[in-house]
């Protein structure tokens, strides 16, 4: 929860900051203003997937530990030292 108020509060100072920049034709601070934006935007979209994935985990953890298992036996054939 705080972590959504937080970014809300940086997309809205990137807003203003990007406003800023255009009003006094500050370049730099326009273009600082909307990256500080579009990061907290993508924070909304890491959060929100982080979400779906534990929630889908909690509902039905099989499935979940099967891609799991899968994935660190890929992981350990692929980083196996090799004997020759």
């Amino acid at each position: 929860m705080f972590d959504k108020a937080k970014n809300k509060a940086e997309e809205a100072a990137g807003k203003g900051q990007e406003a800023l920049g255009k009003a006094t034709g500050d370049t730099e601070m326009n273009l600082e203003g909307k990256v500080r934006k579009q990061a907290a935007q993508a924070c909304y979209s890491v959060n929100d997937c982080i979400d779906t994935i534990k929630a889908k985990t909690s509902d039905d953890p099989i499935p979940a530990l099967l891609i799991a298992g899968g994935v660190g036996f890929l992981l350990a054939k692929i980083f196996r030292p090799r004997h020759h």
